[in-house]
């Protein structure tokens, strides 16, 4: 899908987490003011092109994030202003942890395969691995959602590297939350560390067939966004 709403474009993907920050979106910038009752799911799946079903769920998430009221037999009104803001800061909070956690598993599925890939990735391999990084460093500080999509392709190719179809079969399946959660870093917290130097050493350390300093590399890389955001949820 390719229909721009409001800044917000409907990727290939999961419908729900894009329809739901669309609809923050309308809440943040006081399209749907306070108290207000939005259009209806028909109106709402009609004006983004997609089913009934993803524009239901959207509105339960936001409904049980303290955002939206669903009034059964007379509509979703959003929430007294108030209690927008007390909302809007748990749901922040829920969202770092949910952060947390994410980061938690991507690091133990990226050590690992940075380890093996040091011991089996070939010279050819490598290079198309360097033209990667060297997209995903152009792209540092402009367009957050290109910027994060080409550090993922990086670090997915790491991970198709190291040579273990379970590994990658497990990060691709993560990469679409990791995604997300590396654009809300952004939205929320208004920016993440620049770990570029801990790029090029992992890149580094794969050309010189070092699992221990590929290792640390990725730890570097991984623990530098982890610090921050146990440091932001404690």
């Amino acid at each position: 899908m390719s229909d721009d709403h409001g800044g917000f474009v409907l990727r290939s993907g999961p419908l729900v987490p894009q329809i739901e920050e669309i609809f923050r979106s309308k809440i943040r910038q006081s399209v749907w003011l306070p108290t207000q009752r939005i259009p209806s799911e028909a109106a709402l799946a009609a004006e983004l092109g997609v089913g009934r079903s993803s524009i239901r769920e959207a509105i339960r998430l936001l409904a049980h994030a303290g955002l939206l009221e669903v009034r059964h037999g007379v509509g979703t009104f959003v929430v007294a202003a108030e209690d927008l803001d007390h909302a809007d800061e748990f749901t922040r909070l829920l969202r770092r942890s949910q952060m947390l956690e994410v980061f938690e598993v991507r690091r133990a599925l990226e050590v690992e395969a940075a380890r093996l890939a040091a011991e089996r990735a070939q010279p050819e391999d490598l290079e198309r691995l360097r033209r990667r990084l060297s997209i995903r460093h152009s792209h540092f500080e402009r367009d957050v959602e290109k910027f994060v999509d080409t550090d993922l392709d990086f670090h997915t190719e790491v991970v198709r590297l190291s040579g273990n179809a379970v590994l990658l079969s497990l990060f691709e399946s993560v990469r679409p939350l990791l995604r997300k959660t590396l654009i809300d870093m952004v939205d929320i917290e208004e920016g993440v560390p620049d770990t570029s130097q801990a790029h090029d050493r992992l890149l580094e350390a794969l050309w010189d067939s070092d699992p221990e300093a590929a290792v640390a590399a990725t730890r570097e890389n991984i623990d530098t966004v982890l610090r921050q955001l146990r440091i932001l949820d404690s």
